[in-house]
């Protein structure tokens, strides 16, 4: 009974948000609460609630003023100096081209929204690309590759639903992913290298008038008085020590960020009032994340409280060959390619994930060793259809979509397995459990 109404649960979930007959936000309330009352748990449904939003209090704490923060570092104009050279560099090489758009679109995504990561990087790259001639699939594709590689970010969203489904520390799964993702990196400027060379091979190097005064002016900020030009580097050494103590794990991921957003506000808007604008201005973004993961605890509070999701990873272990039992974070890393593209992340990491990691765990297989395997199809994950903000950017990069999967599509696939290889590598996760 537990086993059908468990997989009832997550296949209903999949289909409101995966038709659109709900938003993510509501199925994640609704659809559990529904199927702990058919279950008949109505009266442990509040105490099942209450401990999943709980465990889910920390990560969603992480993520609010991670985005607060980055945002406000980009609003001040910390990566504008990077920009600009990666400007100047450039030139009429369309190799350089290539390789400067890479390394624009990693810095530039490291605040885990695509929008605005779409928005800054082709209006920054188009121009170059229309006067050298360049295809624009190129441009397109290495900026989405690389809004999948920092997608992994703990404040970037795949890795908080996974922390989020599995109850554990986000920077349990971000920090030993690090050396993947910087393996990751690498194959991106390796794709740059070659598509660069291609493209150098067929228009040749143009000699175009080094205008610095065009530079000059250019800002990833959306908000030009927001800027301080004159903190850049009081800014830059509050980040640099931010990302040490992270790595470090000096203390937990919330406080951190809570202390160096504290800090940054400070710093850079003393005035009261600048304060609630720079809130204001990213108060949609972060409720429109923190509200998910709030919503999530609901889900896999009732999902672990019924006893559904071990009745499930019962029947899959059932189904699973003996065989390919010890291989499941494996397994896990590359269907999430393919699931993640055909599925939303909110239908994979809440409705399939937990399901994957507790059979795992039959193997000695731990949840968060699971954790860092689903993120890997990231760079795959941002070429599906049902990603609202790729259509932005192949709208503004004027390409069709098929022509942007077509081109990309492959390239995606390469930096996931050299993800994967990398983390089977560092031992982030085994390559067969126990």
């Amino acid at each position: 009974m537990l086993t059908f109404l468990g997989f009832a649960m997550v296949m209903t979930f999949m289909y409101l948000i995966m038709t659109k007959r709900l938003s993510a936000l509501i199925a994640l309330i609704i659809v559990p609460i529904a199927f702990a009352l058919i279950g008949g748990f109505a009266a442990g449904i509040g105490p099942m609630m209450l401990e999943g939003i709980g465990k889910l209090a920390p990560t969603g704490v992480m993520l609010m003023f991670a985005i607060l923060y980055f945002a406000l570092m980009i609003d001040s104009g910390l990566f504008d100096p990077a920009v600009r050279a990666i400007l100047r560099m450039v030139k009429g090489d369309p190799l350089k081209v290539s390789m400067g758009t890479a390394a624009l679109a990693l810095i530039v995504s490291l605040d885990g929204d695509g929008a605005t990561t779409y928005m800054i990087c082709v209006a920054a790259m188009l121009p170059l690309y229309s006067r050298l001639g360049m295809s624009p699939l190129i441009m397109a594709g290495l900026i989405i590759l690389a809004g999948g590689i920092m997608n992994m970010t703990p404040w970037g969203g795949p890795t908080a639903r996974a922390a989020s489904a599995l109850h554990v520390d986000p920077s349990d799964i971000f920090v030993p992913m690090i050396p993947a993702m910087a393996i990751g990196c690498i194959a991106l400027f390796g794709i740059a290298w070659v598509c660069g060379k291609r493209e150098r091979a067929r228009l040749g190097v143009l000699q175009l008038p080094d205008d610095h005064e065009s530079h000059a002016e250019i800002s990833v900020s959306q908000y030009p008085e927001a800027r301080r030009p004159k903190l850049l580097w009081i800014n830059g050494a509050l980040t640099a020590a931010l990302m040490a103590t992270l790595i470090a794990g000096l203390l937990p991921l919330p406080v951190l960020f809570m202390i160096a957003f504290s800090i940054a506000m400070i710093i850079n808007y003393p005035c009261l009032q600048q304060q609630k604008e720079r809130i204001a201005a990213h108060a949609g973004n972060v409720l429109a994340v923190v509200g998910l993961i709030f919503a999530a605890g609901i889900f896999t509070g009732i999902l672990s409280g019924t006893g559904m999701v071990e009745a499930m990873s019962k029947s899959l272990l059932a189904v699973i060959p003996e065989a390919l039992g010890p291989y499941l974070a494996v397994i896990t890393a590359l269907v999430s390619m393919p699931f993640t593209f055909f599925m939303s992340n909110d239908a994979f990491y809440y409705g399939v994930l937990p399901v994957l990691a507790e059979a795992a765990s039959h193997y000695g297989i731990s949840p968060v060793e699971m954790a860092r395997a689903s993120i890997v199809g990231q760079p795959v994950h941002l070429l599906s259809p049902l990603v609202p903000s790729t259509y932005l950017l192949v709208g503004l990069a004027k390409i069709e979509f098929g022509d942007h999967q077509r081109f990309t599509l492959k390239w995606a696939v390469l930096i996931c397995l050299a993800i994967m290889a990398a983390a089977l590598l560092f031992g982030v996760f085994p390559l067969f459990g126990a």
